[in-house]
């Protein structure tokens, strides 16, 4: 129909743009009275949204998005009913600790997503498990029901953490010959706990994490590809549950601290295999840049 509606509007799905959609099914055309459907949080305004909005109105069109209206609120309708599904199995489930004491949420940013699961799943799952997941950064509530659905709460399966990774498909397979790894890779798997775990390393490439760290430091010289298994891997260690630990966020300078001294004493023992000293000098601050008139 010539409607431009997705290009001045970032989600369709969102408030304004069901609530604009709502009303050309019900028989509204005029651009102008659409386009007052705009929530005030929307980043265009309504001008741009009536323009958007002008167009030729074929009636093959107008069925057809009645008709994924019709599909979208019935699939909404059943997700809803899932959603109480698993509520209840949550409820009926036993928990792994018989006394734990309440969850204390942490100070971790809530992502706003229309297909998050409910508000409650955060503090089922630590009820079952015995440890926040979702306080792990790149890990959200929804990631944290994938891959307990599918690894369970009974880690001993798993004699050490590489087994686990190596189970999830994060392991690196090596190609060995005469004592020489000729080639280096992962395997393919369809594993969705795996993927789960590759998904949240894809979220904490940017953050002040650790994990934010860690990735940007072996994306320097194993390239982003394998910078981001090698996340993954990572986070998945951390997912662990035999120790039923809490989770403590260092932060990437402290990371990026630990890891300076970790490079410094390698150094320090590659000088003394050569009879040398290094010395490290004091770290100066960067001189500040000359303010112009």
């Amino acid at each position: 129909m010539n409607l431009q509606l997705p290009q001045v509007i970032t989600d369709i799905t969102g408030m304004t743009g069901m609530a604009i959609v709502r009303a050309i099914v019900t028989g509204e055309r005029d651009p102008l009275t659409l386009a007052q459907l705009r929530q005030p949080t929307c980043q265009s305004s309504q001008e741009t949204i009536a323009r958007a909005l002008t167009g030729d109105w074929k009636a093959e069109q107008l069925f057809i998005l009645q008709q994924a209206l019709a599909l979208y609120d019935y699939y909404t309708q059943l997700i809803a009913a899932c959603d109480v599904q698993v509520q209840q199995q949550f409820a009926a489930m036993k928990p792994l600790q018989s006394e734990q004491p309440p969850l204390a949420l942490p100070a971790k940013p809530s992502t706003k997503s229309k297909n998050a699961p409910p508000p409650t799943t955060r503090t089922d799952l630590f009820r079952l498990v015995g440890v926040d997941l979702v306080a792990v950064p790149g890990i959200s509530a929804s990631l944290a029901q994938t891959i307990l659905s599918e690894i369970g709460t009974d880690m001993s399966k798993w004699p050490t953490a590489g087994h686990f990774a190596s189970w999830l498909g994060l392991a690196p397979h090596n190609d060995i010959s005469g004592g020489k790894t000729l080639r280096s890779r992962t395997l393919p798997t369809d594993n969705r706990a795996g993927q789960a775990f590759r998904q949240a390393a894809s979220t904490v490439t940017r953050t002040r994490s650790v994990f934010g760290a860690f990735y940007r430091r072996k994306r320097t010289h194993l390239g982003p590809q394998q910078a981001m298994v090698a996340t993954a891997h990572k986070l998945a260690r951390t997912v662990m549950l035999k120790q039923h630990a809490p989770y403590h966020e260092l932060g990437a300078t402290t990371y990026d601290t630990q890891q300076r001294e970790r490079d410094l004493s390698i150094l320090r023992q590659k000088a003394a295999k050569l009879g040398a000293v290094l010395i490290v000098p004091d770290l100066a601050p960067e001189p500040s840049l000359p303010v112009s008139a």
